[in-house]
């Protein structure tokens, strides 16, 4: 018999919604992470200032996104998607005002950052549980592919039209004296619209039913504990969660401070060399993307020992921007690391979904979000005072061999090096 026509997820209307909204939001979302870092350099020169706004950004988001997947497993994950984006369009659109009429201040930064940040708690979970409730299970696959296909397509595009908007828009304000301040204004500008279009979107979803299981009508940090319980438990899901958390210390707060850095006092274009750096990180990680699939079957099952593998090439790469002075040598160091960060994302991110029951979706995927979206913007903080003791290329080479060697030793870890690999027959 003929196998039936796979259908694309895209025949579906509400997913073509989610679809379309989502990729618009990711491309505006690029604007704001360049701008903001950029911003915050502009107004204060301090590295250790930028540290403490995606510390500020981080803090409530690390609090709230374990309370945000419980609370997306109780409601409906739309709902909540609809209200989180509602709130990120007013206060970016807020941050938009202000720098174009010369009127920000440090302390209205750290304000919208930390609203920002706690909106997001509730979005990132609301988000990925969202596309399960409008996608067959048999579909679930493809779907996720083309959701991150659109994100890495943002970090592909994203922060080079950043970096242009900004770089282009370059005045003095009459109000601060700041560089730059129209071109933010602009990017900022350009992110609020963005919102504005993802909002529309979501607004004509229309969620037929759900035939998933909820979580239990308990308190939600009972349902938080639940969620942690059941995640601490399953030993192969452990131990990745906890690789993940080290990663993201180590590593994700130095890149977050240490690129911005970079393009201001070593790098020849300035913002336009941020945007760059990010745009060839995210280039390569959509090339990745696309060849995860293959890499993964090479790998015949042996996801952990990949996932490994690749994960000490990125960090030699990435420690060798201790000695980067050139933009074009920065973009194909961070592209390289982009393609090995693509492969393992898609892997690892499918593996989890058709490992974990539809109840518990939400709050495994907040639990996964925070490792990174949490914990990496508050060792930014720490990364940011380290540069006060330490030269720049210090920051890099110890974050990229710190991951070489998290990689390394975690080799010797049964739980990490047999995820994905099959079950044994029975006897």
């Amino acid at each position: 018999m003929p196998s039936p026509p796979r259908v694309s997820p895209l025949a579906l209307h509400d997913f073509r919604l989610l679809f379309g909204g989502g990729a618009i939001s990711a491309l505006g979302d690029q604007f704001t992470l360049v701008a903001l870092p950029w911003l915050v350099l502009k107004l204060t020169g301090s590295p250790a200032a930028l540290g403490l706004v995606l510390a500020t950004m981080a803090l409530p988001r690390a609090a709230f996104m374990l309370v945000g997947g419980a609370v997306v497993d109780r409601l409906s994950p739309h709902c909540v998607l609809l209200w989180a984006r509602a709130v990120n369009a007013l206060l970016v659109g807020l941050l938009t005002v202000l720098v174009f009429a010369g009127a920000i201040r440090m302390p209205m930064v750290y304000a919208l950052a930390l609203g920002i940040g706690l909106s997001t708690a509730f979005a990132y979970p609301a988000g990925s549980t969202l596309l399960t409730r409008l996608v067959p299970s048999q579909q679930l696959q493809p779907a996720n592919a083309l959701m991150m296909g659109a994100r890495q397509l943002s970090l592909f595009v994203g922060p080079a039209l950043a970096g242009l908007v900004i770089g282009t828009g370059a005045a003095a304000n009459a109000a601060h004296g700041m560089l730059d301040a129209r071109g933010l204004g602009m990017a900022f500008g350009i992110d609020t619209l963005s919102f504005a279009c993802s909002l529309s979107a979501l607004l004509l979803i229309r969620v037929r039913g759900d035939g998933h299981e909820r979580a239990p009508a308990q308190g939600v940090f009972a349902n938080v504990a639940a969620g942690l319980r059941t995640i601490w438990a399953d030993l192969p899901l452990r131990a990745f969660m906890l690789y993940a958390a080290a990663v993201s210390v180590f590593v994700g707060g130095p890149l977050q401070v240490g690129l911005p850095v970079l393009a201001d006092t070593r790098l020849d274009l300035g913002a336009a060399s941020l945007g760059i750096l990010m745009t060839a990180n995210g280039g390569g990680m959509l090339v990745g993307g696309f060849l995860s699939g293959q890499v993964s079957r090479l790998a015949r099952g042996r996801l952990g020992l990949m996932v490994l593998g690749i994960d000490s090439l990125a960090g030699l790469a990435l420690a060798s921007l201790a000695w980067d002075h050139s933009t074009a040598v920065g973009a194909a160091l961070l592209a390289a690391t982009g393609v090995l960060a693509g492969i393992v994302q898609i892997a690892i991110v499918s593996w989890i979904q058709r490992r974990v029951a539809p109840a518990m979706m939400g709050r495994t995927m907040s639990v996964l979000m925070f490792t990174f979206m949490g914990l990496g913007p508050l060792s930014a903080a720490i990364a940011g005072s380290l540069l006060k003791l330490m030269p720049l290329p210090a920051l890099f080479a110890g974050a990229g061999l710190a991951l070489t060697t998290i990689a390394l030793s975690c080799m010797t870890s049964p739980s990490l090096r047999g995820i994905g690999a099959p079950a044994p027959a029975p006897a």
